[in-house]
């Protein structure tokens, strides 16, 4: 599955068909706020919020950006995922 940043409008997605899956996000001062993630029900169960999650992550590191968890199913994803936490700059999310 391909995940593309749509820079434009500040989010990433995948596209199925005419559905498309989103991970909002902000960037302000070296920091990317991951607000909002939203899968389709037609798409769920096919671990695609995981893969826009990593997707944000890559980014953020590769743009050397801090990482603002505000969504819940981000924050859920850095839980199973500790590695990928230390883009966060603490341990508490």
């Amino acid at each position: 599955m391909e995940v593309i940043n749509n820079s434009d409008r500040h989010r990433f997605e995948v596209h199925e068909g005419e559905l498309t899956a989103e991970l909002v996000y902000r960037i302000e001062d070296g920091v990317i706020d991951l607000i909002h993630t939203e899968v389709p029900k037609e798409l769920g169960g096919r671990g695609i919020g995981n893969e826009l999650a990593r997707a944000a992550l890559e980014f953020a590191a590769q743009e050397n950006l801090l990482v603002r968890p505000t969504c819940p199913f981000v924050k859920a994803y850095l839980r199973r995922h500790p590695a990928a936490a230390k883009l966060t700059g603490r341990r508490d999310d």
